[in-house]
């Protein structure tokens, strides 16, 4: 099977990322109700898991470069469901930086080549932002 082949699995996987950032946003959004919150923690996970598979990331979370974010955003789901969502979701928020800061070049080449909203990431002062992480892509 070919990786970028769009099978049942991957899109149940991206519906449920799709949905887990979705009731966090919720949840975030209604004072930072820890049941929304929680839930879009758990089907924000089940959906990348679903999506890369069980193998491809476990080896992502426990990388050792991942490790620190890995622990962040662990210890943030922890504490957003014992009921210290706002503490929770700042830990979450910096492991979820540091997890997935290797793609947010790649994001920044998508984000230049949508056509209105491109525009404006091809200003000079956005572009020069972006631009210093041009070199570092993960190739996606």
């Amino acid at each position: 099977m070919m990786s970028f082949e769009m099978n049942d699995r991957k899109k149940i996987g991206l519906g449920l990322t799709g949905f887990g950032v979705f009731f966090s946003f919720l949840g975030i959004i209604f004072f930072f109700d820890k049941g929304l919150l929680a839930m879009g923690n758990i089907l924000f996970i089940s959906g990348v898991t679903l999506t890369i598979g069980l193998k491809s990331s476990t080896q992502f979370f426990m990388k050792r470069s991942n490790f620190k974010g890995t622990i962040s955003f662990g210890i943030g789901f922890v504490l957003v469901v014992i009921g210290w969502p706002i503490l929770g979701m700042i830990l979450e928020t910096y492991g979820f930086v540091i997890l997935f800061s290797g793609f947010w070049p790649t994001l920044a080449v998508f984000l230049q080549k949508i056509p209105v909203l491109g525009w404006l990431f091809q200003q000079p002062y956005v572009r020069s932002f972006f631009d210093r992480y041009r070199g570092k892509r993960v190739p996606v």
